[in-house]
């Protein structure tokens, strides 16, 4: 089969990656206009133990990128503009520029809360080929946002995102049906999906740095050292890529998790969070129209160790007490003789409250106090009602970096009776073999200071996946 034939498997197409520029700092820098051309770094203050989340393009000049320590990034830019994370207002600006692109087609898979595919082919009659489309989407997100975004437009998913990457920010890169192969051919193979540290290790002694070198390698050859994967790689090397624009897949579990400033060992303090992430996971479930039949915890100690461990409750439920009580019981033995360091609640095995006809509604007195309370907080903010034991620990509110793990509005959620799932994200690192963006890698801490973890805690948030072009 000829390689045109192969890449015609799917005829026709025309897909666009959308991705916002330095998307948290932009939002900054748009609403605070004396931030512009200022370097501007979000994720904590530049002695907090967070990492990165992401740095305008003033501050990569100083070295400052997405996921290095705040404390590293401190030094690096010690004249640096340090700001912490706010959700509700990025969730905003995402939601907002999402409503610009499916204005131009139904067939939009957002992948993260900054960045989208588009599946355009259906709109050429009404808007005009996909580089027409593109512009007029940049012009749009610019012009009603104050925004910028990089697009790639390709026959695929796969060339798409590689070209969106290429000249950021504000860029647009067009790939013509039958370029992708030397269009791809030059590049580093690590921006190529699938190719992580070990992956990219073998190919290395294969001699392979670039993706027209991978291109080059007989299939045979690249099965024999990476079995199946090989052969997926060298087809993705020549710009095959059959996979479909989608909705993605429904909701998994809901998690919630909260990194201390310093590390205790006070089991009133940890009694305290979990009992704080147990609430706000509740909150979510009841949000979202939903119960959790499974609860898990999360414990990492001062030494990086870290431990999970689940039960499945008797009956599903949507309520604090029940969550927490569980959380408490799994968590006390992980957490006795050391010093901790994360904790985490999440609430997985999920169902809709449709689906609860066999089991007993509990208390109805109970559930009136709990909607009532809910209510409040919908009409005067999340801390308009709050437990007693909590004045004292507030913690930050979280927000959905990834829209595929999001319950709010969700349908579809699993039953009670499939199998749980972890209730982990998938997490783009350096070298990872996801099909997100990859995100730069952690500098080494110097001596004698703690690693910092990339783990998208909620105050060490989870890197937007905006790479240095």
């Amino acid at each position: 089969m000829t390689l045109r034939a192969m890449i015609d498997g799917v005829p026709g197409r025309t897909i666009l990656h959308v991705d916002l520029d330095a998307f948290f700092a932009a939002v900054e820098q748009r609403d605070r206009p004396e931030l512009r051309g200022r370097p501007v770094i979000v994720g904590g203050g530049p002695n907090d133990r967070g990492v990165v989340s992401t740095a305008s393009y003033e501050a990569r000049r100083f070295g400052v990128h997405s996921a290095m320590p705040l404390r590293t990034a401190g030094r690096l830019c010690p004249d640096g503009v340090f700001l912490p994370v706010d959700g509700r207002k990025y969730q905003a600006a995402s939601r907002q520029v999402m409503a610009i692109l499916r204005r131009f087609t139904p067939a939009v898979e957002q992948v993260s809360i900054d960045e989208a595919f588009l599946d355009v082919t259906g709109s050429e009659a009404l808007f005009g080929d996909g580089p027409a489309i593109a512009r007029r989407i940049k012009s749009a997100i610019q012009d009603e946002t104050g925004l910028t975004a990089s697009v790639g437009v390709a026959t695929s998913k796969l060339v798409a995102k590689v070209a969106s990457d290429l000249r950021k920010p504000d860029g647009l890169v067009v790939v013509e049906p039958g370029g992708e192969p030397g269009f791809l051919a030059p590049l580093s193979i690590s921006r190529l999906w699938g190719v992580g540290e070990q992956t990219g290790r073998i190919l290395g002694e294969l001699g392979v740095r670039t993706i027209g070198e991978l291109a080059s390698i007989p299939a045979e050859v690249l099965v024999r050292r990476l079995g199946r994967h090989g052969a997926e790689l060298r087809e993705r090397a020549l710009g095959i890529d059959r996979e479909p624009v989608s909705g993605g897949e429904p909701a998994k579990s809901v998690s919630h998790e909260h990194t201390f400033d310093v590390d205790t060992a006070d089991q009133e303090e940890i009694e305290r969070t979990l009992l704080a992430l147990s609430e706000g996971v509740s909150s979510r479930l009841r949000t979202a129209g939903i119960r959790a039949g499974t609860v898990g915890v999360k414990v990492r100690d001062a030494t990086f160790r870290t431990v999970t461990r689940q039960r499945t409750l008797a009956e599903p439920t949507d309520l604090t007490e029940p969550i927490w009580r569980t959380a408490l019981e799994l968590a006390r033995p992980e957490t006795r003789g050391i010093r901790v360091r994360l904790l985490g609640v999440a609430a997985t095995n999920l169902v809709d409250r449709e689906q609860l006809g066999l089991f007993p509604e509990e208390d109805p007195r109970r559930r009136r106090a709990v909607q009532a309370a809910d209510e409040l907080r919908r009409r005067f903010g999340e801390r308009a009602v709050t437990r007693a034991r909590l004045l004292r620990r507030p913690l930050p509110e979280p927000f959905e970096r990834d829209p595929r793990s999001a319950v709010e509005g969700r349908r579809g959620v699993r039953g009670v009776g499939q199998a749980a799932e972890t209730g982990e994200k998938e997490r783009a690192t350096a070298g990872s073999d996801g099909r997100g963006s990859p995100v730069e890698g952690v500098d080494e801490p110097p001596a004698g200071e703690a690693p910092e973890p990339v783990d998208g805690d909620e105050s060490e948030p989870e890197p937007e996946r905006d790479p240095e072009p």
